[in-house]
């Protein structure tokens, strides 16, 4: 019998398939879409999560970064990381190191989708497949989230994202936020003549017309020229009642999902899939979820305190200033979800 079954394909799913993999259970990944998987998103790897990557052999090509720098009206403030270098990397590049891993330890990967599941007492049944357990990866909008009921509703305000990729040497090893009126862009090095820009924001409008609330970036940029097309994503966040539901446990997005605005997504979810697999093995999905609690509860009450107070117009035009101001406090933030 399968020990692991995961649905869902993407760095989630095949970072779990690959630690479960190295501690000896036998893994299945069901995932729909051929790889790589592109995804809009960020595209900065933290010092905690590039070195759990390493903790398995990984280390995807990409440009290398110091800190996080904030943007705003020609003020600057930055917080470097204290425990090591982060990575910008093209997430069709982490995705092929990611398979390509999955491949050489022998992983099997199943083209379909899982949208239900089926458990008895010492095993599922999902997607044709039988196994101890059933590792939902299956991201933002998780379909086995869903039909499991976990799904809560988060309201109203809801804020969306949007990717591209532009033609340029970086003119920084830093992650630059740069903080607009109702929008940040999020400029991240991932190449030696390559950036990634994304802009997050509660309004719904093309990168063009998101772009145009950023005067010093647009000069910056000085009409480098788009590389690929544009991604976007969103609404961001979604929310589950919990991330263990019988022999049924959620990882990455599915397991919930505040906002890209503190950027350590990759990193917790590397973090909490390690927990997972321990879980496994010692045959308590419980201790799972309390250490995705334990684990996520500084990245939630840090991301959710700077949205809530970025979401205020005289707050928002202040974080620039404050960062400056304080920067030991800037730096402690950073490097508190940095690893």
């Amino acid at each position: 019998m399968i020990d692991l079954l995961i649905s869902g394909g993407g760095p989630a799913g095949l970072f779990t398939a690959l630690h479960a993999s190295r501690a000896g259970l036998e893994v299945a990944v069901v995932e729909p879409r051929a790889a790589p998987i592109d995804k809009a998103c960020g595209e900065g790897l933290m010092p905690g999560g590039l070195r759990r990557l390493q903790q398995i052999g990984l280390g995807p090509a990409g440009h290398d970064l110091r800190g996080i720098r904030y943007v705003r009206g020609g003020r600057t403030a930055e917080a470097r990381f204290r425990s090591g270098l982060g990575r910008g990397v093209r997430r069709i590049e982490l995705h092929n190191a990611l398979s390509q891993a999955a491949a050489a330890a022998g992983i099997r990967v199943e083209r379909g989708s899982i949208h239900s599941v089926s458990q008895q007492s010492d095993c599922i049944h999902a997607g044709g497949f039988q196994a101890r357990y059933l590792v939902a990866a299956d991201g933002l909008h998780s379909p086995l989230r869903r039909s499991l009921g976990l799904t809560v509703p988060v309201g109203r305000t809801k804020r969306w994202g949007i990717r591209r990729h532009v033609e340029i040497t970086p003119w920084s090893d830093f992650v630059e936020v740069h903080w607009g009126d109702d929008a940040e862009a999020y400029v991240t090095p991932v190449g030696e003549q390559l950036l990634g820009i994304a802009i997050l924001s509660r309004a719904q409008r093309s990168f063009d017309e998101h772009l145009r609330a950023f005067p010093d970036l647009i000069e910056r940029l000085g009409g480098a020229k788009a590389a690929g097309t544009d991604r976007g994503a969103g609404p961001l966040r979604h929310q589950a009642r919990r991330q263990v539901a019988g022999r049924v446990l959620l990882v990455g997005d599915a397991a919930g999902y505040i906002d890209a605005l503190t950027g350590e997504g990759l990193g917790l979810t590397f973090a909490t899939a390690s927990e997972l697999v321990a879980a496994v093995l010692a045959g308590r999905p419980d201790q799972y979820q309390r250490r995705w609690r334990q684990l996520s509860r500084r990245h939630q009450l840090i991301t959710r305190s700077l949205l809530a107070s970025s979401a205020l117009g005289p707050v928002r035009k202040a974080l620039v200033p404050a960062a400056r101001q304080l920067p030991g406090l800037f730096s402690a933030t950073v490097n508190a979800l940095a690893d």
